[in-house]
């Protein structure tokens, strides 16, 4: 049996339940966390207790009072509440996992988080998009309409810290409506780390995330600005 240790089902949790806007209900807490632990086989989800619990539920939820003794997260009845202290564990560990600072020789102002959110935004408008920024607990969103109740397209700003809470609220997107998933990053050359992290814990949608440096998308940005007379014809419905 290959089930994790329980203290390593902690950090998941939070960051699923952050993903989630800080609470949601056990029973898919249950199903979304197999997917940061590729290495669980059927059989390991399958395996019993002797008194016909499953082993599985059983490690989640003792990772969950685990959490719960710290002070990390609240347990009501079948509802779990991420705290201010689980919030802040979640910010340490971002910064422990970070990747390496900028290097010295760029000289390039980098864009702000609300920068590169306005540039999203912008860009879905002028590409005929109904674009919001802060929606719900996403950074971006785009739709056909005002009114459309599906996300098309979901957009997360990493420019500093860890991916992994970005990555989390993509999967979780991409799980749900099947939302495209884009990750913008600080610079182009950080796409190496978010590759680490997109066929690791979260291998499910390497395949269907698209990575974009702050710069690429400020270059598209400024060009798409160029010619918005243009844009604006291409995308009226008749």
């Amino acid at each position: 049996m290959s089930l994790p240790e329980a203290a390593r089902v902690e950090l998941p949790i939070l960051q699923e339940l952050k993903a989630t806007g800080g609470s949601d209900q056990l029973r898919y807490l249950y199903e979304r966390l197999i997917r940061y632990f590729p290495q669980l086989t059927p059989q390991d989800l399958n395996e019993r207790t002797e008194k016909g619990r499953s082993r599985w539920h059983a490690r989640v939820q003792r990772a969950g009072r685990q959490l719960e003794e710290r002070g990390e997260l609240r347990r009501e009845h079948t509802r779990w509440t991420l705290t201010p202290q689980g919030q802040r564990r979640i910010a340490a560990e971002e910064m422990q996992i970070a990747p390496s600072p900028p290097r010295t020789e760029r000289t390039k102002r980098t864009l702000t988080h609300k920068e590169a959110q306005r540039m999203l935004v912008e860009i879905g408008q002028m590409l005929g998009r109904h674009a919001e920024a802060e929606f719900e607990h996403y950074d971006v969103v785009w739709r056909e309409s005002a009114t459309a109740p599906r996300l098309s397209h979901v957009f997360e700003v990493q420019i500093s810290g860890s991916v992994d809470s970005a990555l989390t609220r993509l999967k979780h997107a991409y799980d749900a409506q099947r939302s495209r998933p884009f990750l913008v990053i600080a610079d182009e050359r950080d796409t190496r780390f978010a590759g680490k992290r997109l066929t690791g814990s979260f291998h499910e949608i390497w395949q269907v995330v698209i990575v974009i440096g702050v710069g690429e998308l400020e270059r598209l940005y400024e060009a798409m600005k160029a010619h918005t007379a243009l844009l604006e014809k291409l995308a009226a419905r008749d």
